[in-house]
């Protein structure tokens, strides 16, 4: 049977900063000493894995860590906590809006994590780790991916923030129909983002106030610190979804009115044009009787008539306010 485990480490004991691997991975689960495994959620075997090495966990928690889709929540079961977050993607070739599921079990002698994508935020926490200058107890390990989380999101929001306000400087010079789809992809952007950053920005207190023993109080500090940080992200997500809604609405004004006006000089070229379109297809009829026929002038005379008629109707729309 394959193995579904990415990596693992030992946190803290003989096996602090140590890599993991096979029948070692069971023992140090089953020991006093803390140890971080890291599972493919996609692999086929993941769940017995869990069900093998973790038979205390809840059925549901098991559904949990390996579901197709998952929403960020904190539920406390027993002494331990399961915990999913959803982190920005920062993948090669991706969009950060497309986040990335991070699912959690953590209790004080374990750590298990699981991936459906790769995650920057588990990259370099295991990095720290390898290097021994990662958490050594259960709740610094849950503070610690919670801020690494956290703080790839305010890039993130900043950027879709300086794009909406690129758009309303560019709107206040002109009003340009690309400017659309640029708008309509910053706010596709912040509601994917205010999807999953709500209910996390709740997971994260619910985690924080849990009534877990190993979460130490310099733990729930940096939990809340996580939290207010998320709280503010979801306000400033809030602040440019309004604001994008409002760029929205002006440029389609503007666009209107730029049709509208358009639309306007096209009306008073045509009634212009219309009584002398008029005149030259009365006198284009191929019957006899036309006026000046035989005249060598008669082409003249009427090309002046036309200029007559011109200057009479500019006058005429000028003094009625039409322009």
């Amino acid at each position: 049977m394959s193995d579904p485990v990415i990596f693992s480490y030992g946190l803290n004991g003989a096996t602090a900063g140590q890599a993991l691997q096979g029948k070692r991975i069971g023992e140090v689960l089953k020991s006093d000493d803390l140890a971080w495994v890291h599972l493919d959620a996609t692999h086929p075997n993941a769940a017995d894995w869990l069900h093998k090495n973790l038979s205390y966990l809840d059925p549901f928690v098991v559904q949990a860590l390996v579901a197709e889709e998952t929403r960020p929540r904190a539920t406390i079961t027993g002494k331990g906590a399961l915990v999913i977050y959803r982190g920005v993607n920062m993948n090669e070739n991706s969009s950060p809006e497309d986040m990335i599921s991070v699912r959690l079990w953590i209790d004080e002698h374990r750590i298990i994590s699981l991936q459906r994508r790769p995650s920057r935020s588990i990259a370099s926490l295991a990095s720290d780790i390898g290097a021994g200058k990662g958490p050594d107890n259960a709740g610094a390990f849950a503070s610690a991916i919670t801020a690494r989380l956290t703080a790839y999101l305010g890039p993130v929001v900043s950027e879709i923030d300086d794009t909406v306000d690129d758009l309303e400087e560019q709107l206040i010079e002109g009003v340009d129909q690309s400017e659309r789809h640029a708008i309509n992809a910053a706010r596709r952007k912040t509601l994917v983002l205010r999807r999953f950053l709500a209910p996390q920005k709740d997971a994260i207190l619910q985690f924080r106030d849990a009534d877990l023993a190993w979460l130490k109080e310099a733990d729930r500090r940096h939990l809340g610190e996580s939290y207010h940080i998320a709280q503010r992200n979801v306000e400033d997500l809030d602040m440019i979804r309004e604001r994008a809604q409002i760029v929205k609405e002006e440029l389609a004004s503007g666009l209107a009115d730029k049709m509208n006006r358009n639309m306007y000089i096209l009306s008073v070229i045509a009634a212009i044009f219309l009584p002398l379109g008029f005149l030259t297809g009365l006198l284009g009829i191929n019957i006899g009787g036309i006026p000046g026929a035989d005249n060598p002038n008669a082409f003249w005379w009427f090309a002046l008539g036309m200029v007559i008629i011109v200057a009479a109707q500019v006058w005429l729309f000028r003094k009625m306010r039409w322009f």
